[in-house]
This record gives C-alpha cells, sequence and structure tokens, in this order.
C-alpha cells in the first residue's frame, strides 16, 4: 500500500504543478459562473436602440408601431427611395416599406438596411404585421377585432413542488433540465479528459522503457492503481475548486447586481386563505410580481431550489466511479500497444457506452423517471452519465442505490480485467496486438 501511495503522490504532483491545470483551474470557475450568469447580463446590456424609419404607402399602420426599450419607430411621409438615403448617414438602422397592396399581398413587404437586419428586430415587426392584418381581415368579414382579443387568454402555470414534509416551493423544470444536462456533459468531458491522461501516462512510461525500472521495484497492479487514482484525485481536486470559486464568482455578481436578479417566488404571490379566492387581488399581485421579476433572477430561483448538497455528492461519486471504471480500461490499452496510433482499434468499443450516454441524454431529459433512464441509469457503463442527469429531477433511492452498487462493482471487474492486461502488456514490445491475444492475456494465470 505504501508503494501505491508513493505512485499517487508523483502523479498527483506531476501534473498539479503543470501550466495547463493551473490555468484550466482559473478559467475553469469562469466559464462555470459565465454560463449561469452571463446569459442574463449579456440580455441587460444588449439592450440597444435600433432605430426603424417607416414608409407605409397605405398609411393604415404608422399607429401601430409603438417604441421599445430596444427598438424606436419614426414615420417618415416621403417615398422609399429618398428614404434610403437616411440609410448612408446611419440615421436609421432599418427602412420598413408597407406599399399600397401589402393588405392585399404581404410578400411586398420589404425592411431595408445596409447592415445585416437585426433578427429580434424583423421578428418583433412581424408580429406586430401579423396581428394588424389579421385585425383588418376581421373587419372586412364583419367580425370585431375587440371581440377576439377580449378572449385570448396567455396561460402562464406555476409548477409547485411538494416536498415530503408537505412544504411548497417553486419548481422550475427548465432549470433542472440544464443542470442534468450540465451534469452529464462534465462527467463525459471529465471521464475522457483524465482517462486519456492515464493512457498517455501508460503509453509514455511504457514506449520510454522506464516502467521496466519501475516494476523491478512494484507490482504491475501496484502501477496502474497509483496511476489511476493519482490522476483521479488530479481531477477531483481541479472541479473541487471549480465549484467553491464558481459559487464565489455568482454570489459575487448576484450582490453587485440585485435588480438583474430580481424575482419574486410564486407561493408568496398566493394570498392565503379566503384572500386567495379574490380574482382582482390576485391579478395585482401576479402582476405587481411579474413586472418586478427578471429572467436572470428567475434562473437564480431555479438554481437555488436545487438540492445541492446530493447533487455535488452524486457528481463526485460518479465521477469517481465512472473514471475509475473507465480510466482501467484506459490503463490496459496503453499497457497493450506500442503507440498512439494502434490504440484506434481499442478505443472504440470502450467509448462506444460514453457516446451512447450522450446521445440518450435528450430522451432522459424529455422523461427522466421512463424506463430508458432508468436502465440506462443501472448499468454501469452508462450510469455516470444518466444518472447526473436524472439527479437534479429527484431519484428514488431505490434507483441511487442500486446504480452505486452495479457501477462499484463494474469498477471491480473491469479493474481485476484491466490488470491481467496490463501486466502482460506493459512489457511486451513490438508485437502486433489484436482482440484475441488480449483474451489470451486475461487467461493467463
Amino acid at each position: 500500500m505504501n508503494k501505491i501511495s508513493i505512485i499517487i503522490k508523483r502523479e498527483y504532483l506531476s501534473r498539479t504543478k503543470k501550466k495547463s491545470f493551473i490555468v484550466m483551474t482559473i478559467l475553469g470557475p469562469l466559464l462555470m459562473a459565465a454560463l449561469m450568469v452571463a446569459p442574463a447580463l449579456i440580455a441587460t446590456l444588449s439592450d440597444t436602440d435600433y432605430k426603424i424609419a417607416i414608409v407605409d404607402d397605405s398609411k393604415l399602420f404608422y399607429t401601430a408601431f409603438e417604441n421599445t426599450n430596444q427598438f424606436t419607430f419614426s414615420p417618415l411621409e416621403t417615398s422609399i427611395d429618398s428614404a434610403k438615403l437616411l440609410l448612408e448617414d446611419r440615421t436609421y438602422d432599418a427602412i420598413l416599406h408597407i406599399p399600397d397592396i401589402a393588405f392585399q399581398s404581404p410578400a411586398s413587404l420589404r425592411i431595408f438596411s445596409q447592415r445585416s437586419v437585426n433578427v429580434e428586430a424583423k421578428s418583433h415587426v412581424e408580429t406586430i404585421l401579423e396581428n394588424e392584418f389579421e385585425g383588418l381581415k376581421l373587419t372586412v368579414k364583419g367580425i370585431d377585432p375587440q371581440i377576439l382579443m377580449a378572449v385570448e387568454t396567455p396561460i402562464n402555470i406555476s409548477a409547485i413542488r411538494i416536498d415530503e414534509a408537505g412544504q411548497q416551493a417553486a419548481d422550475h423544470p427548465e432549470v433542472r433540465t440544464g443542470l442534468g444536462f450540465l451534469g452529464g456533459f462534465m462527467i463525459y468531458m471529465f471521464i475522457f479528459l483524465f482517462g486519456s491522461q492515464v493512457l498517455r501516462g501508460v503509453l509514455e512510461e511504457k514506449t520510454n522503457r522506464i516502467v521496466e525500472i519501475i516494476v523491478s521495484s512494484v507490482k504491475p497492479f501496484q502501477l496502474m492503481m497509483g496511476k489511476i487514482l493519482g490522476v483521479g484525485l488530479v481531477g477531483l481536486t481541479q472541479f473541487v475548486i471549480w465549484v467553491v470559486f464558481t459559487g464565489i464568482l455568482v454570489f459575487a455578481v448576484r450582490s453587485a447586481f440585485p435588480d438583474v436578479f430580481a424575482f419574486t417566488p410564486p407561493q408568496e404571490v398566493y394570498a392565503p386563505g379566503a384572500e386567495s379566492l379574490n380574482p382582482e387581488l390576485m391579478q395585482e399581485r401576479l402582476d405587481a410580481a411579474a413586472a418586478n421579476n427578471t429572467f436572470a433572477g428567475e434562473i437564480m430561483e431555479g438554481l437555488a431550489a436545487i438540492n445541492y448538497p446530493v447533487v455535488l455528492l452524486a457528481f463526485l461519486f460518479y465521477f469517481l466511479g465512472g473514471f475509475l471504471l473507465y480510466a482501467a480500461m484506459f490503463a490496459a490499452i496503453g499497457s497493450a500497444v506500442d503507440n498512439e496510433a494502434d490504440t484506434q482499434q481499442f478505443m472504440l468499443p470502450v467509448t462506444i457506452p460514453l457516446i451512447f450516454g450522450i446521445v440518450m441524454m435528450q430522451s432522459v431529459l424529455q422523461n427522466p423517471d421512463g424506463p430508458l433512464a432508468f436502465w440506462l441509469s443501472i448499468i454501469p457503463f452508462t450510469s455516470p452519465i444518466i444518472m447526473m442527469i436524472r439527479i437534479p429531477f429527484g431519484v428514488p433511492m431505490v434507483d441511487v442505490a442500486l446504480s452505486a452498487t452495479l457501477l462499484i462493482l463494474g469498477f471491480i471487474a473491469t479493474t481485476w480485467l484491466a490488470g491481467k492486461i496490463y501486466r502482460t502488456g506493459i512489457l511486451m514490445y513490438g508485437k502486433k496486438i489484436d482482440y484475441a491475444e488480449l483474451w489470451k492475456w486475461i487467461r493467463y494465470r
């Protein structure tokens, strides 16, 4: 055991002192924090004043366009040819032309710009004109548009989650979906990243003949386990640093921009007792909350509802379990070949389950409690990715216990098989290895 600890220490220190480790350790929290808060900040900072001039030959739609925080509309009493000249001195960003025949031929509508037209502005104008055209068509048919407007009812259902203690809290399935996707993808990335480090480390020591000196002092299995555990601790260290600094960065940004993250949870809006039956009071409270709520605040509220101790512990377990399972196979591949080009024929069977887990992520996210999600989260080769997708949604403890048990058994089995390949392959040179040869090594006593 002392020899394994020496190898672990060597692998750990040699990798944590590299510049690449230090750079990624610093950039990781910044990237993770950016994924959480940058979209909201960018959306806030990107509210530029996009100026659109309107040339309406029909004189029917000038009053339909109202200014917003992003778009300013200016009606022009001039021809479209004269209006186009205003684009040259950047007076306007775009010119909307509504010809006389627009009502009979909507395809005649055009928007001019010297640069590429703002996609959001184009969509906003199209929505306004669609509503106006529908209103005109209803009027022509003798139907009052106000009647249809009165019956239109936008629906936005507030999701409330009730825990085992009967406490109610706002639920945000969209945020859980994003967190599940991020967790599964990070497991996939970490296994590939640090598993390949094990493979390259084994292959480098073999090609340099350093391993011949090392195995004179330690057993091949001890060398393999020391290398796997040492690299695994490097990944674990990097992850812990990422989590701590990401939390600090998110907290700092949220404290610095409180208005950007304003949000009132639905359970605080609903009045208790008989007041909840008063529709006017209810609508008044909902409108007041909606006026102050922000997209960033909704995201943060959804993230706050996540049980982070469970998610983090699950990530640590499934990262270590998945890494140990796959790293043993990567180490066996590295010991069996003489150069990196020869690893390709053996890498495909090993990586197919990981790739399959990524491919099935979308299906699992759509139904995290379905039979497909259950079985993929139980099978050891896909469970590290799929179970991390399911964890944010809440998983029965029976499923977690079964998945964890099978993952541990899978790690023990793959390590035992990899050890048999490693002890023979690590000193094998100059021979082209195939699957039949690997099977012989496994059967050696």
